[in-house]
């Protein structure tokens, strides 16, 4: 074979050894409140906005995009020495507005008489979804929780009795009381309340790397902190505890403190 011709395809081969070696795939689309599922190269490091996060002993790894995000995303990988910087444009989207009255005013503006408490119960949640373990379930296709009519969509302003508050960060989705509720992917339960003020009875489950699911309103909880839960296992019913105007389900996900739409993953 001619010297060149061997030149040529080493260079060939090169090219293309190192443009797989620097690759990463994403999964799932950059829009405001989305979900995203990441693979890079086994033992290459993550950095997200400058911030490393946990990857995979297969490469696996995941964030969220906040709600509100309007610059763009910087995904860092390295990996052999190198450095491979990735610049996202972040697409927004148009969020409803929903109106919800007739709520009892203690539910709209709570007495003083329980910020301690409220603000006690949204410590235990935030630290909950602090958590940041090497779990790997977060790959995993995650399902429905429960079949029912999706009244109340994730990023929506809400206006309780004529009065603005903070967007919804979940999805609601309408059944009857008592209707079970299937946990959406593999986890380990990091919090089972019965009575939450705002949220009732309260299921959060860890499934690693920050990302974390909640499950609101619950009329009965069926786990406890520290089971290890199946996707598809039974974990409660659906009822109408805390605030809330009729049986329902608030599902919602999270990476670390960013909410993000419960869609962009069943999906």
């Amino acid at each position: 074979m001619d010297s060149s011709v061997i030149k040529k395809l080493i260079l060939f081969f090169f090219i293309i050894f190192n443009t797989s070696a620097n690759s990463i795939e994403f999964k799932g689309d950059f829009f405001q409140g989305h979900f995203v599922l990441g693979k890079t190269n086994s033992g290459a490091e993550i950095l997200i906005d400058k911030k490393k996060i946990n990857v995979s002993e297969d490469g696996y790894f995941v964030f969220g995009i906040d709600r509100d995000r309007k610059y763009d995303l910087v995904i860092t990988e390295i990996f052999n020495g190198k450095k491979n910087k990735i610049t996202k444009k972040i697409l927004k989207r148009d969020y409803n507005i929903q109106r919800i009255d007739g709520l009892p005013e203690s539910k709209v503006t709570p007495p003083e008489s329980v910020y301690k408490r409220i603000k006690e119960e949204n410590n235990k949640i935030g630290e909950a979804r602090a958590i940041n373990s090497s779990l790997n379930f977060f790959k995993d296709t995650f399902i429905m929780p429960v079949n029912g009519v999706i009244s109340g969509v994730y990023g929506s302003q809400r206006i309780l009795n004529g009065i603005p508050k903070w967007p919804h960060y979940g999805i609601d989705i309408a059944a009857e009381k008592g209707t079970k509720i299937k946990s959406s992917a593999t986890g380990i339960v990091t919090m089972a309340e019965p009575d939450l003020y705002y949220t009732g009875g309260t299921i959060i489950m860890d499934h690693g790397h920050g990302i974390s699911t909640i499950y609101s309103h619950l009329d009965e909880l069926y786990v406890k902190v520290g089971d290890k839960i199946s996707q598809g296992d039974i974990i409660g019913t659906v009822g109408s505890t805390g605030r809330s105007t009729g049986p329902h389900l608030d599902f919602r996900i999270n990476w670390f403190q960013t909410r993000l739409d419960p869609m962009s993953v069943l999906k």
